[in-house]
């Protein structure tokens, strides 16, 4: 079951960076690459660091503080320390708006 909701006007992104969000209570990161947009829980799985403080390299965002990585696509842990992946979230852009599907 579907449940978009927005979450930030697509003009608050740039590219190669992260912004964080918290829709109801949730600790998100977006990021614009490309002309995308994608989505990630905010916390590396490796350590208690925030993704959005990150480095964005291509589709991967680095961890600010042990510089692991993750794929901004699939969530993929790409480059260690980090081994265990991030949930990433379905996003749609309409009207200006980013949206998340947070069902």
């Amino acid at each position: 079951m579907s449940n978009w909701t927005d979450v930030a006007a697509e003009a608050d992104l740039f590219e190669g960076a992260g912004i964080p969000v918290a829709p109801g209570g949730r600790d998100i990161a977006l990021f614009a690459v490309d002309g995308e947009v994608f989505a990630t829980d905010n916390l590396c799985t490796h350590g208690h660091a925030r993704l959005c403080d990150g480095f964005v390299e291509g589709h991967e965002i680095e961890c600010p503080h042990h510089q692991g990585r993750f794929d901004l696509r699939t969530g993929d842990a790409t480059l260690a320390p980090c081994t265990e992946a991030i949930k990433v979230w379905p996003v749609k852009v309409e009207g200006g708006r980013v949206w998340l599907d947070l069902g």
